[in-house]
């Protein structure tokens, strides 16, 4: 039944919408638009459902990428990905994980449409370059010529990553207890020297409209959060995009939550979400799946490329 393979594959039909879209609502409202299309298709007439299903989410994530690209430039302040809740299993793919990171979405963002299509089809999930010219519509050689470039501008600008870890849930138990201790100089000892933070408050919650960086900007910005809104909050542990991260509720709701980026033991990266419109749904855990491992998604011969 069209509803079983819908269902079967919806895992994995999320991940690729969001990963081309790093908004968990877009992401949802892509998978409708799919599903209602797929609703209409006679399945006896589709020789692989996977890959009809994968090219229609392709197809309609392109096309919502280009509506929005113009909403995110006149975003107020810094723009972050939406957060999405994510199972502790993510980390045991590792390209997974990267690729979902608030670290990677934000480099994904700075691809025009087509390239982050063709980068995330081709390097996360393993397609084949002639499967993804079929996708969006352009000559193989094209789609190859994309890839190349994409791929150049992305590990350009990526910063290593390292898997969530029991340690990495160490260093973020620290610094917490650092910062509700207001000691400067061990949240500073758990700071890499080129730390950054990012917060998105979208015009509608207080947040910083600029990147913070360097360990001792850090370090004061972090002990004036919790001067001023952090001491009566209840603080949970969670994992967020592949993340450790923290939950602050006040009143029993979420007010904001940080997602830390971790490398060596340090603090590389903290990313603030305070926009209320993207906590709507910070509690919805998201199964995420690349389909099989070593072959492209649409079950032929793909292969994996992007090492971390």
């Amino acid at each position: 039944m069209a509803e079983d393979a819908f269902t079967e594959h919806r895992p994995l039909l999320f991940t690729i919408a969001y990963e081309m879209l790093g908004s968990a609502a877009d992401a949802e409202d892509v998978l409708q638009e799919s599903y209602l299309r797929w609703r209409e298709v006679d399945p006896a007439t589709v020789g692989h459902a996977r890959a009809y299903l994968v090219r229609t989410v392709t197809r309609q994530a392109l096309n919502h990428l280009r509506a929005v690209r113009a909403r995110r430039e006149e975003y107020v302040g810094a723009w972050l990905p939406e957060p999405i809740r994510t199972q502790p299993d993510v980390g045991e793919d590792v390209v997974l994980a990267e690729s979902v990171s608030m670290a990677m979405l934000l480099v994904l963002e700075t691809l025009n449409p087509t390239e982050r299509a063709v980068f995330v089809l081709h390097d996360v999930f393993g397609y084949p370059h002639g499967e993804i010219a079929a996708a969006i519509g352009r000559a193989e050689g094209t789609v190859r010529q994309i890839a190349h470039r994409a791929r150049g501008h992305v590990h350009a600008r990526r910063r290593r990553f390292e898997p969530d870890s029991a340690a990495a849930g160490q260093v973020v138990e620290r610094f917490l207890q650092s910062a509700a201790g207001g000691d400067v100089q061990a949240l500073m000892d758990l700071l890499a020297p080129d730390v950054v933070v990012i917060s998105d408050g979208g015009g509608k919650a207080t947040a910083a409209r600029r990147p913070v960086t360097g360990r001792a900007e850090v370090a004061r910005f972090v002990l004036g959060v919790y001067r001023t809104s952090a001491t009566t909050a209840r603080i949970e542990p969670a994992r967020y995009n592949g993340m450790p991260a923290a939950r602050f509720l006040t009143g029993g709701a979420l007010d904001w939550l940080v997602a830390f980026e971790i490398r060596d033991g340090r603090i590389t990266g903290l990313y603030g979400m305070r926009n209320p419109d993207k906590l709507d749904r910070a509690d919805v855990v998201h199964p995420l799946d690349r389909g099989a491992i070593g072959t492209g998604a649409l079950g032929r011969g793909g292969r994996q490329t992007w090492r971390p």
